[in-house]
């Protein structure tokens, strides 16, 4: 969870000034951090969260290396993903890969993938 606070200070936000960090566990237990980048095309915009998924299978780590999430912002609720990085968390996490959602105050809130998207679109649904 740390990574995923200590990582903000990269995000790249000048227009929206909203922040956000993700770190992934990785099952060989190294960590992968990622941070938004804007653009002022907001449609060519990077969210943490797929920063750091991204990151991790360019670096070689297949689906289902992913041990847990941590999403890291200034917010006064928890910092949900949005529901493109939720998809892509589909994607490459097991369902029950959890996800540590935190806020300003640094207090954590577990769910888990399965638990972001109880109804996912999988490739069994194409």
């Amino acid at each position: 969870m740390n990574d995923a606070r200590d990582v903000l200070k990269n995000a790249y936000v000048p227009y929206s000034h909203f922040p956000v960090g993700a770190s992934l566990l990785m099952k060989d237990g190294k960590v992968i951090t990622g941070v938004n980048v804007e653009n002022v095309s907001f449609g060519a915009t990077n969210c943490a969260e797929r920063s750091a998924i991204f990151t991790a299978i360019s670096q070689g780590y297949k689906k289902g290396d992913i041990k847990a999430i941590a999403v890291a912002g200034e917010t006064e609720d928890y910092l949900p993903p949005c529901a493109i990085c939720r998809q892509v968390m589909v994607e490459f996490c097991e369902p029950d890969t959890p996800v540590y959602l935190t806020r300003h105050d640094q207090s954590i809130h577990e769910t888990s993938v399965s638990g972001l998207v109880p109804y996912a679109f999988e490739k069994l649904d194409m």
